[in-house]
């Protein structure tokens, strides 16, 4: 299974960004937690040792996230909804109904100057990718985004410009590739720290031994930018 790792820290938005369409207001951390409101996030983890590498590569591009954010491919950004249940059910009726698919990730790109980002390029899986985003963002977890979605790889953020153009050059000719058979289900809590609430295999059911254990110890992660 394919599972971000389990890590302590604190952030404000998952990312997934390209082009300004709808202008409307990014939910925040401070969104999360306010009344009955929850905010999730749903991400595509990657084996160890593929996150090991890209996230020795991000940490010598002077990323100070890199030790902190296990790479990965956000599904869901940052998303308000006022039922947890529902929304449970929801990410893993979507989860039921996918099959496991093949990642290849390869080459680079930027949102600059959009954003101060840096990334390596979703192909093979791209549109599957985008497929589970659209599913996952209807029901409770409907809304319009500030930008359109864009499956990518994080390898350095709002770092100085030169090391913004080392990162697209240095990983020009980065590849790997790698199955992938669940998506995690992560919720916001009051104190800023990503928790991972349930690991979801693809055409099962829910784990309920990573659920149960990601319950009883507390887990944190990251599935930031």
């Amino acid at each position: 299974m394919c599972a971000a790792g389990q890590l302590n820290v604190k952030t404000d938005t998952l990312q997934g960004v390209g082009r300004d369409e709808s202008r409307q207001p990014a939910v925040t951390g401070t969104d999360c937690g306010a009344g009955d409101t929850m905010c999730v996030g749903v991400i595509l983890g990657f084996p160890p040792e593929v996150a090991r590498e890209l996230q020795a590569w991000r940490a010598s591009f002077g990323d100070p996230m890199a030790e902190v954010i296990p790479a990965h491919i956000t599904l869901i950004t940052t998303t308000p909804t006022q039922d947890w249940e529902a929304t449970r059910d929801h990410v893993r009726e979507v989860a039921r109904s996918q099959e496991p698919f093949t990642i290849t990730i390869s080459g680079t790109g930027s949102f600059r100057p959009v954003s101060p980002v840096v990334f390596v390029n979703v192909e093979e899986g791209f549109e599957e990718c985008v497929q589970l985003h659209e599913k996952l963002q209807t029901g409770p977890l409907e809304r319009l985004l500030p930008f359109p979605y864009h499956p990518h790889v994080t390898v350095a953020h709002d770092v100085a410009k030169e090391n913004l153009d080392e990162a697209e050059t240095v990983l020009r000719d980065y590849r790997a590739t790698f199955p992938v058979v669940s998506m995690g289900l992560y919720e916001h809590d009051t104190n800023g720290i990503w928790q991972l609430r349930e690991e979801l295999d693809f055409g099962g059911d829910t784990d309920e031994t990573q659920q149960a254990e990601s319950t009883s110890t507390g887990g944190k992660s990251s599935a930031a930018n």
